[in-house]
């Protein structure tokens, strides 16, 4: 039987951390000064709309990495795929779970024409982002980028059972045997992926770069706008990384709610571009966020789903044998 009582306690820490956030908004807002921000989205006008649908882009992108990430005979359709990213991205959103929400309701989402094996190992794929870390300077920006390009590369070629071997440090005896066993199973699916499906890795990974790119492009268009100038490339990179690091590390704060307009108007105060205009990018990129997690919720309600029967269902959170 499905255990559903995390949900209560998931649901208070998503209600604490939502109000806090929206606190720190109204705070942030109100110390930057509402008519600036006014301004500022006036400067960007219909280019909120460019902006959203760039975003549907990205969205598309990953959708496109996901169908070709299913191994035959099972097929997924561009339609589903879609669908599921929004949908899932849109419950990662909503959570104080990140992947741990947004991946078992892609698998769901897409479980009618795809068993959840194959739905979820593909899924695994790309649970966590290209993770850029902000350093002091693009160039060191990038160069993590590199590095951590490289260390994917030594861990397909080394093949490391880490997280099998750490549950079995962490989970000693016969009764974890089993589970452990599954997990290593589903490591060798994910390390044997690129010999399998070697053909189509240069998409895959194509459609995921041009995914992270259009976020660059995102960050750029809109400091032009807000700047009325053309921005510094390096800059838009630096903006775009450091917004994929407050992603990842405050995933816990439902909408990265707040965090996301001051932490942008941090760095953005630092780069000597003023917190007015960060305040301004964090908020743009808000309404872009809510947009889609909107159509990702009404995707879910039409499915049948909803974040109680996901995070319960036995058979979404079962390791794949």
């Amino acid at each position: 039987m499905a255990d559903s009582r995390p949900g209560r306690p998931l649901t208070a820490v998503g209600a604490i951390t939502t109000v806090l956030g929206v606190l720190l908004l109204v705070w942030w807002i109100r110390r930057i000064g509402i008519d600036d921000i006014r301004a500022g989205f006036a400067q960007v006008g219909w280019g909120l709309v460019w902006i959203v649908l760039l975003g549907g882009v990205r969205f598309a992108l990953r959708a496109v990495a996901w169908m070709l990430s299913i191994e035959p005979p099972h097929r997924l359709r561009f339609r589903e795929a879609f669908g599921a990213v929004v949908a899932g991205d849109a419950l990662g959103n909503l959570l104080p779970l990140g992947p741990l929400a947004s991946e078992p309701a892609k698998a769901a989402f897409v479980r009618r024409g795809v068993p959840l094996g194959p739905a979820g190992m593909a899924a695994l794929l790309f649970v966590f982002d290209i993770p850029t870390e902000l350093r002091e300077i693009g160039e060191l920006a990038i160069a993590g980028v590199a590095v951590t390009f490289g260390l994917a590369v030594v861990l397909l070629w080394m093949r490391p059972a880490v997280v099998s071997r750490t549950l079995a440090a962490l989970l000693p005896g016969s009764a974890s045997e089993r589970r452990i066993a599954s997990v290593r199973a589903l490591e060798d699916q994910i390390y044997t992926f690129a010999s399998r499906r070697g053909t189509l890795m240069v998409p895959i990974v194509g459609a995921e770069l041009l995914f992270h790119a259009l976020g660059v492009l995102e960050a750029y268009i809109t400091l032009w706008w807000l700047l009325g100038a053309q921005p510094s490339l390096v800059i838009a990179f630096i903006v775009e990384a450091a917004g994929r690091l407050l992603t990842v590390v405050f995933k816990f704060v439902p909408l990265q709610m707040g965090v996301s307009e001051a932490g942008t108007a941090f760095l953005t105060g630092v780069l000597g571009l003023g917190t007015t205009l960060g305040t301004t990018l964090g908020l743009v990129r808000k309404v872009r966020m809510i947009c889609w997690t909107g159509i990702g919720t009404l995707l879910l309600v039409r499915r049948g789903l909803s974040a109680t029967s996901v995070l319960a269902d036995p058979q979404l959170n079962r390791t794949p044998e």
